[in-house]
């Protein structure tokens, strides 16, 4: 979570660009990636932010962008800027966006956005499937055009770690807070463990969730791995569609 003093920063630059009309400042989630910094350092981790506002004009963006090297100075990342009314009609477009900042934020000035927001369960599964069958699809796209190279297919598997963990993620995110899934203590892996007693499989995700944190795979290892990944992401695109609260 974005840190008190970096926060406070980012609200008194808004307020002096957007006075009044800014509404309420959240933090939220774990820090970004970021881009390298002037002197050539990083990428260093960013602070996120979301910023509702009663409205938002060009005179408004053009002041913001003369400010942002200042906020990625202090380790902030450009913030979400939301128009309040905008909010509340962006659920159902973002839903797995939004449920995750609502689940995880911290009100840094104004009033909660989400007192009267609430993401629909079923916008939530639908976005869910999307999520699941794009990473499917990537996956039997990739393996094709891998042909044969078992280098290239460990490439493959492991580039498609960290958009496994976002998917697991939202998986978890759709079953509820109860789930014991590990996203709670930001841990893809047991995510990824629980989604597989969840599907009745025994190996498949957790390996590859791994690899976000360890990195490479050999390509023996991926050429083995590969078929039994495959098989446990059709398992849960299944499931996602069938789902029921």
């Amino acid at each position: 979570m974005p840190d008190t003093d970096s926060t406070q920063f980012l609200d008194r630059e808004l307020r002096g660009i957007f006075g009044a009309r800014l509404r309420s400042l959240v933090a939220y989630g774990s820090p970004a990636p970021a881009a390298h910094d002037a002197h050539g350092h990083g990428p260093q981790p960013a602070s996120r932010s979301m910023a509702v506002v009663e409205s938002l004009t060009e005179q408004d963006l053009r002041a913001c962008a003369a400010r942002a090297a200042a906020w990625h100075a202090h380790g902030l990342a450009t913030p979400l800027f939301v128009v309040a009314g905008e909010l509340a009609r962006s659920l159902d477009a973002f839903p797995l966006e939004f449920d995750a900042i609502a689940a995880d934020h911290r009100i840094v000035s104004g009033p909660s956005p989400f007192a009267d927001a609430r993401v629909d369960v079923a916008d939530l599964r639908r976005a869910c499937e999307v999520q699941a069958r794009s990473h499917l699809l990537h996956l039997r796209e990739g393996f094709i055009e891998a042909a044969g190279n078992a280098h290239a297919l460990a490439v493959l598997v492991a580039q498609s770690a960290a958009p496994l963990n976002a998917l697991l993620a939202s998986v978890a995110r759709l079953e509820g807070p109860s789930t014991g899934s590990g996203h709670a203590a930001g841990d893809p892996e047991s995510a990824a463990r629980h989604t597989e007693r969840l599907l009745g499989l025994t190996t498949g995700l957790a390996e590859v969730a791994a690899l976000a944190r360890t990195g490479d795979i050999a390509a023996p290892s991926a050429e083995r791995l590969f078929p039994v990944y495959l098989a446990a992401v059709e398992r849960l695109v299944e499931y996602v569609d069938r789902w029921q609260r």
